[in-house]
């Protein structure tokens, strides 16, 4: 089991960073999301480095957290970038996903103020995946330069 979850957060880091020491730059380019417990230590790590966390393609789902962590002024966003939210779930350990209601108040909550807005005036986290991009994403973050 622990050689499965050093695997998993090997590929989590390789799939969702792209970072070189010279840029200061931390590029997410796809995640699908996954495992709260690996993002949220990954982004604790990101935000320590005072790295700036460039959104460059799919963020979904826990890689969302990235919002939560990494202060504001320190992330942008390019053409590609996606962030997709729903309501947190879990699995039992029959494979079945259940709804955790207190969890997606927590996240939700968590979120910056503009983004918590966007999310509620799209009726709140639910199963359903609601996908922030193209404009109503640049009116949050800024564009990469």
């Amino acid at each position: 089991m622990r050689r499965a979850a050093l695997v998993q957060a090997l590929m989590l880091a390789a799939t969702l960073l792209a970072s070189t020491p010279a840029s200061a730059e931390i590029r997410i380019i796809q995640s699908p999301g996954g495992q709260v417990g690996p993002f949220l230590d990954l982004f604790e790590k990101v935000r320590e480095s005072g790295e700036r966390v460039v959104i460059d393609g799919p963020c979904l789902s826990a890689c969302t957290l990235v919002l939560s962590i990494v202060p504001g002024e320190r992330i942008c966003v390019t053409k590609r970038a996606v962030l997709g939210f729903h309501a947190a779930r879990s699995v039992d350990r029959r494979g079945r996903l259940y709804a955790e209601p207190e969890a997606s108040v927590a996240v939700l909550a968590a979120y910056p103020g503009p983004v918590r807005d966007w999310i509620s005036r799209r009726g709140g986290l639910s199963s359903r995946l609601l996908l922030l991009k193209g404009r109503d994403l640049a009116a949050i973050y800024p564009r990469c330069r």
